[in-house]
């Protein structure tokens, strides 16, 4: 049996592909409904709740890494995302539009997250690893949404100015 905290590396490929669907089918389905204020701020709120792990001694990292990720997922990561996240007014809602480039972007950025887990996990171990995803994530979803949430109040202001 292995030791408790390995992972077997397929088991890790076929983790990060299910979630890479699920974010997939998500979108998808994000685009058929209208855009809200709620629909936004949401999935942030919602995941800031991860931060929960670092009650766990093992999963404390520096704040120089912490630091780190979360400019990493902000500053670089977050980009493609809100570069193909684009909002269309649609009478009297907002939409999201369908990019046929997200897909590409998302399978990017799990093979960009493969490679940092390599390296990463030759610094820290497993659990400082998940801490320092999951913070880098969180940097990509604060940036989108909120690049998201000022298209959106945009949009819905030009609604008065008709």
């Amino acid at each position: 049996m292995p030791p408790l905290g390995h992972i077997p590396p397929v088991v890790l490929v076929l983790a990060s592909l299910a979630g890479a669907a699920a974010v997939l089918a998500w979108r998808v389905r994000e685009t058929r409904s209208p855009v809200t204020t709620r629909k936004i701020v949401a999935p942030p709120l919602g995941m800031s709740t991860g931060f929960l792990m670092f009650l766990a001694p093992a999963a404390r990292v520096p704040w120089t890494y912490a630091t780190g990720a979360f400019a990493a997922g902000a500053l670089v990561l977050a980009i493609p995302l809100a570069r193909t996240s684009r909002l269309v007014r649609s009478g009297d809602v907002v939409l999201l539009q369908r990019s046929k480039a997200f897909l590409w972007i998302l399978l990017s950025l799990v093979a960009v997250r493969f490679a940092l887990r390599a390296w990463v996990e030759q610094v820290v171990t497993p659990a400082q690893t998940a801490g320092l995803f999951f913070i880098l994530a969180f940097g990509m979803i604060i940036r989108w949404r909120a690049s998201m949430l000022v298209a959106y109040l945009r949009l819905r202001s030009r609604a008065g100015d008709a």
